[in-house]
């Protein structure tokens, strides 16, 4: 996205397979890092692995899903398994009457 830096977490690919992209192997350091400095809210798109392992290291202050009205006979799971069971408080939500989707947004308690 324009004007944000992004950052890719990956234990193989090198700075210069991700131009304008910040690599790095460690997210719990990066994340801890960022989390601490004034700015704006970061965005995970993807990995549920990697969101797997930030909410047990407790980085993850927000969830916010889509539900779209497709039914599937399969998909890919938001958290593999297994995954620890995390906690959410319903903070906002909204429904996007156009298309039926219904986005909802989870506060961890």
């Amino acid at each position: 996205m324009p004007g944000m830096q992004a950052y890719v977490f990956s234990r193989t690919l090198r700075p210069s397979d991700c131009p304008g992209a910040i690599v790095s192997d460690n997210p719990k350091q990066t994340l801890s890092t960022l989390k601490k400095q004034d700015g704006k809210d970061m965005w995970l798109f993807g990995g549920g692995s990697l969101f797997s392992s930030l909410l047990e290291l407790r980085l993850v202050d927000s969830v916010e899903l889509a539900v779209i009205p497709i039914l599937l006979g399969a998909g890919i799971p938001l958290l593999p398994h297994p995954a620890k069971q995390a906690k959410l408080m319903l903070v906002n939500h909204r429904v996007y009457e156009k298309t039926g989707t219904v986005s909802l947004e989870y506060a961890l308690t």
